[in-house]
């Protein structure tokens, strides 16, 4: 037993593993099993539709919710991932079975899956920090347009017998078939999305994507209206599980498929290992970054297996799951044995689904994947920041998703090197610096009243340390009313270090703890201004000093403390 407590054996534990040993509880798996109902409901016709977005069939996108979607919770290092297929692999897949055919994609796949097994136990899960915020969202961004561009044919009903998988060309298409626009189509693929978007606003709790489908189907159906479907396209969708079976491989196909196993292995990983993070933010828990890195590699191998698509753990999908109230990974399995029981029991049933409502459904997964706030927010953002975002967002979009991030990385770390170089001051005398900022300040918390908590950041926040800063906090345990961040010997900020600072401060305010920032420097100040964390912006309080930020703390938690009880 004493080696299942060694850290390095740890780290490479699924979290399933440790709540089973904390005790699982009759009332954990009801809220489980419920939580997993709710995502299974939300995942059934995402999953339909990422499929044949993909360019393959309905049916592979539940194999892969299933398959995938059970070993991704039951081996991975997060309490409260789901996983399955997702919008960010629809570009590569689409050309991955474009180029190699299916088979060729199920090669990627496996291969892809002993690549993310490798990197887990190489301990590469933490390398995930070190892609800047704006890589990060400029090639999110491209593919949501990419995913947007694709359903437009299925939307407007448009007659075209193959749409060109370049961008600029798909949309010459279209624009020259616009006089095929079909009505029926495009009053249901208009209908589906007003449907789904109002029950957001006045149900948000009804599963809207499944609501859209069943409505659109049923209406379909009866009024016998002239519309593409799933049954009209792919007549032949098989009932349940198909037998494991190993891709047919050849080294000459090894070596075709392996730079786009390397992308699906990559896009996997950077995209569970965010889930996991935003699920740790939810929930106060701490993921293995490369425990869910092997969990990841052992799901997509097995999908591989059961001719399934790429799989990851799927951000929306977490955060239904988790607000729901899922307490561990058994919401997760469960998601993907309910998902079984409609492929077992009710698969013809899709054959009435019209292709318009799927559109409909990928055209607001799109909307979802492009972070919009955060686009425009890192708009605001000095030259070399845009230049990063724009450019990887144009590359996606226009060239190709692996050259865009291979360049956004590269000019995102020049530009780091480039600004480190400017904050470099070489000054003849003494340092002039106030002993109350300087040196190891050991003494910095005998002066701290009840209720305030104090961190002091020194050394640039940049990408690579921007997710450490954001785990710091939470390890602080019961919420303070005040939090002090020192940010005198922070001589640069960066456009990922800004958004963790305006994570935080959102975060803490909604725990009910007010942050203020001490001494920032001009740079890191003109960034902050940026993300409207500056000066004179609501919500956030400059001090000039430690001492004037102690005085502050001081009398809000004054003030809390006197506040008047409400009579009983």
């Amino acid at each position: 037993m004493a080696v299942l407590h060694d850290p390095r054996w740890t780290a490479f534990t699924p979290k399933l593993i440790t709540v089973l040993g904390e005790g699982y509880t009759f009332d954990r798996f009801r809220r489980d099993a419920i939580a997993g109902l709710t995502v299974a409901i939300v995942a059934l016709p995402l999953a339909m539709a990422l499929g044949i977005a993909s360019g393959a069939s309905p049916d592979k996108g539940l194999i892969t919710a299933v398959v995938a979607g059970f070993l991704i919770s039951a081996l991975g290092g997060s309490r409260a991932q789901v996983g399955g297929p997702t919008g960010a692999f629809v570009v590569v897949v689409f050309n991955v079975i474009a180029q190699h055919g299916y088979d060729g994609l199920l090669l990627a796949t496996l291969v892809a899956g002993f690549i993310l097994i490798i990197a887990g136990y190489a301990k590469l899960g933490a390398l995930v920090k070190f892609i800047p915020h704006p890589v990060v969202t400029g090639f999110t961004a491209g593919i949501a347009v990419i995913i947007a561009s694709s359903e437009v044919k299925d939307f407007l009903g448009l007659s075209i017998d193959k749409v060109p998988a370049d961008f600029l060309r798909k949309w010459q298409a279209y624009l020259g078939a616009l006089g095929s626009i079909h009505a029926t189509t495009l009053a249901i693929g208009i209908g589906s999305l007003l449907l789904i978007l109002g029950l957001r606003k006045v149900a948000s709790r009804v599963p809207g994507f499944l609501v859209a489908v069943v409505v659109a189907s049923i209406a379909v159906a009866l009024l016998r209206l002239p519309v593409e479907t799933i049954g009209s396209r792919f007549p032949h969708i098989p009932a349940g599980l198909p037998a494991p079976a190993l891709p047919s491989i050849s080294l000459t196909k090894l070596q075709a498929i392996l730079p786009s196993a390397f992308t699906i292995a990559f896009l996997a990983g950077i995209e569970a290992l965010l889930s996991a993070v935003v699920a740790d933010g939810m929930i106060g828990s701490r993921h293995r970054s490369n425990q869910e890195l092997v969990g990841q590699g052992v799901a997509n191998i097995a999908s591989a297996l059961f001719c399934g698509l790429p799989a990851t753990g799927a951000i929306a999908r977490t955060a239904t799951s988790i607000r729901a109230g899922a307490l561990t990974p058994v919401a997760g399995m469960l998601h993907a044995l309910f998902l079984l029981l409609f492929i077992l029991f009710a698969t013809d049933l899709m054959a009435f689904v019209p292709m318009a409502a799927l559109a409909a459904i990928l055209f607001l997964v799109a909307w979802g994947m492009s972070e919009h706030e955060r686009f425009i927010g890192l708009l605001r953002m000095p030259n070399g920041d845009r230049a990063v975002l724009l450019l990887t967002f144009g590359l996606t979009v226009l060239v190709d998703l692996t050259m865009a991030i291979a360049v956004g990385v590269t000019l995102a770390s020049l530009l780091f090197m480039m600004r480190m170089s400017e904050t470099v001051q070489i000054e003849a005398g003494p340092d002039q610096t106030p002993d109350d900022e300087d040196g190891e300040d050991i003494h910095q918390r005998d002066a701290l009243p009840a209720g305030v908590e104090v961190f002091r950041i020194d050394g640039p926040v940049f990408f690579g340390i921007a997710g450490e800063l954001l785990d710091t906090l939470r390890r602080i345990g019961s919420t303070p009313k005040v939090i002090i961040l020192r940010m005198r010997r922070v001589p640069l900020l960066d456009a990922s270090g800004a958004t963790t600072i305006a994570d935080i401060l959102r975060q803490s305010n909604a725990a009910g703890a007010q942050i203020i920032l001490s001494g920032v420097q001009p740079q890191p100040l003109a960034m902050l201004d940026r993300v409207r964390l500056g000066r004179g912006n609501a919500g956030v309080i400059h001090a000039e000093s430690f001492p004037e930020a102690l005085r502050i703390a001081a009398s809000i938690v004054n003030v809390t403390n006197a506040a008047p009880t409400a009579p009983n």
